[in-house]
């Protein structure tokens, strides 16, 4: 495997999809994010973002084998499954990961619901590559590939979601939503997948008044994100899953408050890509 280790943003957004002219530096698209491990790709989330991530590594050719990750399955998170290119190219092995659903649930039945009538015309078994669906419990360390470690761990979300620590070469990039938090009291699961980590993604979503007010929302704040980054040592701290109501203008000015309190926190924007 290759040295490039590095995270790129196709979706910031949360909730719901928010193209226009007043999101258009960060970006409408909502999460997915795309993690090269020298030749392998680690994507986490499906949300609209996904589409042209997918388009991209089509018109590559070159990542035959591709591991998605899903926090959850929430319609912002899950809804550009279908509209992955890679997964209807019969020369590719794509494997799809969850660990909020069980016991209740699978991820392929999830799949299944999002690809049926009347919600979707087809069902998955239109993808024509080498599909598995993978459900393992949450806390599990995984190994996609022999030199990439993937650490799992809960986080505090409405139906439940997984944080994950992609590990690659001595260095980590964790990505930590979707997330609430308990004022004054840090989150274990939090701290474990940000522990000494190079680059944390972390769900900002509210301000600290708007997170007063939706509490069990299961979102957190830029404030937050920086009181874990600094007890967990992590190195750069990026804001991640926007409002979709929250403008340019507003993201550039929670952006400089946020690098004031902790210089070199980046506000995470749909195109952008951090290597280590």
């Amino acid at each position: 495997m290759g040295d490039v280790f590095s995270i790129t943003f196709w979706g910031v957004r949360g909730s719901i999809a928010a193209p226009g002219p007043t999101t258009q530096r960060y970006g409408g698209n909502t999460p997915c994010v795309e993690i090269t491990c020298g030749d392998r790709t680690i994507i986490i989330d499906a949300g609209t973002g996904l589409r042209p991530l997918g388009g991209k590594l089509a018109a590559e050719g070159r990542n035959k084998e591709v591991d998605l990750f899903f926090t959850h399955t929430h319609m912002d998170h899950f809804v550009g499954l279908p509209f992955f290119a890679p997964a209807y190219d019969p020369s590719n092995v794509v494997r799809f990961w969850a660990g909020h659903l069980k016991p209740e649930r699978t991820l392929e039945s999830a799949c299944r619901h999002l690809m049926s009538d009347p919600l979707f015309p087809v069902p998955p078994d239109v993808f024509q590559a080498d599909v598995s669906f993978i459900d393992f419990d949450v806390g599990a360390t995984l190994s996609p590939a022999p030199d990439i470690k993937v650490v799992t761990a809960p986080l505090d979300h409405p139906g439940r979601a997984t944080g994950y620590r992609v590990e690659y070469q001595g260095k980590a990039i964790a990505v930590v939503t979707d997330t609430a938090h308990v004022p004054g009291k840090p989150n274990a699961s939090a701290l474990k997948l940000m522990r000494n980590a190079d680059i944390v993604v972390y769900d900002a979503m509210f301000t600290e008044a708007e997170f007063a007010a939706r509490p069990d929302w299961g979102h957190s704040t830029w404030n937050e994100g920086v009181r874990l980054a600094e007890q967990a040592k992590a190195k750069t701290l990026v804001i991640f899953h926007h409002d979709p109501s929250r403008t340019d203008d507003q993201l550039d000015a929670i952006a400089a408050e946020a690098a004031a309190v902790r210089p070199g926190t980046i506000t995470a924007r749909e195109g952008e890509t951090l290597a280590l």
